[in-house]
């Protein structure tokens, strides 16, 4: 037997949640518990970085890709741990929204 196991509770999650989970789960190779976590693990990192729930979308929008959502929360987890998450992610927008402004004009 291991010397340290892992505790686990049970929460009740919709069941809209738990379908879309597992379909990300799939194309992400995670389990469904797996992939609920990582989002959790997400959001816990955008909130303790004092940012709002669009400021975090509008950064999320701009990578679809799982190799740059992978880089993504690796740059989130830096700035995280150096205190500058909000502010590092709110340079990105502002850069991306100038970029997308000359782009359409």
């Amino acid at each position: 037997m291991p010397a340290s196991t892992a505790a686990f509770n049970s929460v009740k999650l919709p069941s809209t949640l738990v379908i879309q989970a597992r379909q990300t789960a799939i194309a992400m190779r995670r389990s469904t518990a797996g992939q609920i976590e990582y989002w959790a693990m997400l959001g816990k990192a955008v909130e303790d970085g004092g940012l709002t729930a669009r400021e975090a979308a509008q950064a999320l929008s701009q990578n679809n890709e799982v190799s740059q959502a992978d880089a993504l929360l690796a740059e989130f987890v830096e700035f995280d741990a150096s205190g500058q998450l909000a502010q590092h992610v709110r340079k990105v927008i502002a850069s991306n929204a100038a970029q997308a402004q000359r782009i359409t004009a």
